[in-house]
């Protein structure tokens, strides 16, 4: 047998998610409810209307259905609930901030003498939180680059969000 192509696959993104975060929002409309969530708690309805400006023409019921998988998986949570005459109305928000991108084709040679630098700075804050994050078992390297990441993302998100409010 010959090898009629072979292609070295180098490693560049770390995902990190759950695979029920991963199944809940593998429904673009349900993507599209965590955007619309993000930093404002609306109702179903609300929901309904802002995801039709979207483009995704969804029944209040189908918008409800979806607001369950979310909620289940963790994604969003009841931020408020409101009596009016009577009636019950839940509003939703998430702490979750969903990038939904996708990077040029030039990315790697655009950025890379920025990545190089940034690896080696972030290495140096690594070394600190690795053995932080040790865990006994079979799988505890994964799972202690899973809390590094974690850590990180977490770190990097309220940076960019103090960032973003100034």
């Amino acid at each position: 047998m010959s090898t009629l192509l072979e292609k070295q696959i180098k490693v560049n993104r770390t995902v990190t998610t759950s695979v029920g975060h991963a199944r809940a929002i593998e429904d673009p409309a349900r993507a599209k409810i965590v955007e619309i969530l993000y930093h404002q708690a609306l109702s179903a309805d609300q929901i309904s209307t802002a995801l039709k400006k979207t483009g995704y023409k969804k029944a209040l019921t189908t918008v409800r259905h979806h607001l369950e998988i979310l909620k289940a998986s963790g994604l969003i949570e009841i931020a408020r609930i409101e009596e009016s005459r009577g009636a019950i109305t839940k509003f939703y928000s998430t702490s979750t901030k969903l990038l939904d991108f996708q990077t040029p084709a030039d990315f790697d040679s655009t950025y890379s003498k920025i990545i190089t630098n940034t690896s080696t700075k972030i290495e140096k804050i690594l070394k600190g939180l690795t053995p932080k994050t040790k865990s006994k078992g079979k799988k505890s390297e994964e799972y202690s680059q899973y809390l590094v990441m974690e850590i990180m993302n977490r770190a990097m998100t309220n940076v960019l969000e103090k960032s973003s409010t100034k």
